[in-house]
């Protein structure tokens, strides 16, 4: 089969104004995972990719750039699920690591603790030789004066995607500081294994976007995996998931995006708009900022 991927970089509803560069950046960033598939990579290094770029790209509010805590700190998690198993990595509360994603990697392959966070995913970076950074030099001019100004960041939030590859292989990947002026260790929903992203090898993929503690409550993207697993297509499960959250929150305050294992994609949103960039039937890239896909 041909592999494909799509990728978000959060639901939210940011200025008007910041739509045109994050539509160029999502389109930037399936590049990266294109390249991957195209060279015979896996689904698994595709996610990894995106994710990288969108990590380091202070557009979004994962990795360099990210939103402070209430006390002027930038802590990370992110998730990597690997269909094949299904088998996961994921940190928490980092502080000293550029591309939390790549930790979360190192962790699902290099030991066997699955889930790290605070200064012990420090550590384990640096033990795992992953060069720590100093938090400073991961906060951008924008989100310090947010800090200063006590406001929310104002972009994309958590960034993530979903891939299958040549081989039919799946996997999920997804990256956050979290809330803006958050309480120092808060994780939301983003590294938790079937909340912030799950992947299952002839099912499907998941990976969600939002308010968190909302996402948690209804393990969201466990939800819309099962629905595929029931049969249901990415678009129609992304619907069923978006609407079973609903049901539980007024406000519920989520995306999601997915695929399934017939390399059809889909999302879904409950918020205003849905960063997403995607590989179209041509191999094309596609990319929106409402949440609209097509892979015509």
């Amino acid at each position: 089969m041909k592999g494909t991927l799509v990728a978000h970089g959060g639901a939210w509803d940011w200025p008007d104004d910041y739509d045109e560069a994050i539509q160029a950046a999502m389109q930037e960033a399936v590049a990266r995972g294109q390249a991957v598939l195209a060279g015979g990579g896996s689904a698994l290094e595709a996610v990894v990719q995106t994710v990288v770029y969108l990590e380091d790209n202070p557009l979004f509010e994962a990795g360099f750039g990210g939103c402070l805590n209430r006390d002027g700190v930038l802590q990370l998690d992110a998730l990597l699920v690997d269909g094949r198993g299904p088998d996961f990595g994921a940190v928490g509360a980092v502080t000293r690591v550029r591309n939390p994603i790549l930790l979360a990697r190192q962790i699902m392959t290099e030991i066997k603790p699955r889930f790290i966070v605070g200064e012990g995913a420090n550590r384990m970076a640096a033990e795992l030789g992953l060069p720590l950074v100093e938090n400073e030099s991961l906060i951008s001019a924008k989100a310090r004066s947010d800090f200063a100004a006590s406001r929310p960041g104002r972009t994309a939030d958590t960034v993530g995607a979903v891939a299958i590859d040549a081989d039919g292989n799946i996997a999920a990947a997804t990256s956050t500081s979290g809330m803006a002026l958050k309480p120092d260790g808060r994780i939301g929903d983003s590294p938790l294994f079937g909340a912030g992203g799950y992947a299952h090898n002839g099912i499907g993929a998941a990976g969600a976007t939002g308010y968190g503690e909302n996402i948690m409550r209804a393990l969201l993207s466990k939800y819309a995996c099962d629905k595929m697993a029931e049969g249901l297509t990415a678009a129609s499960a992304g619907q069923a998931a978006i609407d079973h959250v609903e049901r539980l929150f007024s406000n519920s305050m989520a995306g999601l995006i997915l695929i399934d294992a017939a390399g059809n994609l889909g999302a879904a949103h409950s918020t205003p708009k849905l960063a997403l960039g995607w590989l179209d039937a041509e191999g094309g890239i596609g990319s929106s900022v409402r949440g609209g896909l097509s892979q015509a």
